[in-house]
């Protein structure tokens, strides 16, 4: 019974390979043997390998290589985005609490190069996240002495700018607070509010919640605050 005939099939070749490969250089491409009693691999062929250039994204190049501003248009057009935010910041003397804008009474606060808003903070990588683009630290850098004490609404504002140049809306937003003390109930309503009015949504797809963290850690020991996000942005 005649054999059918070898078919040639070609694989890809993850990029670290090819990093630690010479300039150029021969490897091997098989022949595998279509018929299925067999698995068997034929001759090999010779073929040439070319070395690829490492793949850069644009939003790395625009802000590593300073050749445009950073875009908010995604890589790929989808009906709905979803992206997790999460922050920390440790808590000192000396410092006002701010959590989603509003001024906490508390006997210390976060200690951070902006504001230490760690709700917008975490809002704003959500976003971000969502869109594809890089985190909070590199967009508003901690060294960058523009940014001191700067309030997070700032950044916050940019972050929702760059979500609508991208085609989305806010669909619904999920956030937890992680502190010890002090308690938020008396503070949620005005929070969400503030952070409604600031990401233009209403404050129906907002949502806020505070948890202890049972007296364990830093976070436990009223020693830091932490905050995560998920949000779910929509195709406008």
């Amino acid at each position: 019974m005649a054999m059918a005939a070898p078919t040639l099939c070609a694989f890809s070749i993850p990029q670290k390979l090819l990093s630690l490969a010479p300039q150029s250089h021969s490897f091997p491409l098989f022949q595998l043997s279509t018929n299925p009693s067999s698995l068997c691999l034929l001759r090999p062929t010779p073929t040439k390998i070319i070395a690829a250039r490492p793949f850069v994204s644009a939003a790395t190049t625009a802000l590593e290589v300073g050749q445009a501003p950073v875009s908010g248009t995604p890589s790929k057009v989808l009906p709905f985005r979803v992206g997790h935010g999460f922050d920390l910041h440790r808590l000192e003397p000396g410092y006002p609490l701010i959590i989603g804008g509003i001024d906490i009474p508390h006997d210390r606060g976060c200690e951070a190069h902006s504001d230490g808003d760690v709700l917008l903070h975490c809002v704003v990588d959500a976003i971000l996240g969502a869109l594809g683009l890089p985190d909070i630290g590199q967009i508003f850098p901690d060294n960058d002495p523009k940014w001191k004490g700067a309030p997070s609404s700032v950044f916050i504002k940019e972050a929702v700018r760059l979500m609508h140049e991208a085609g989305y809306e806010i669909g619904n937003i999920d956030a937890t607070l992680i502190l010890q003390r002090p308690k938020l109930s008396p503070h949620k309503e005005a929070i969400k509010a503030n952070l409604s009015a600031l990401l233009g949504a209403d404050p129906s797809v907002v949502n806020l919640k505070a948890k202890t963290h049972e007296k364990v850690d830093s976070l436990g020991e009223n020693r830091s605050v932490a905050a995560h996000t998920v949000v779910l942005l929509m195709r406008k």
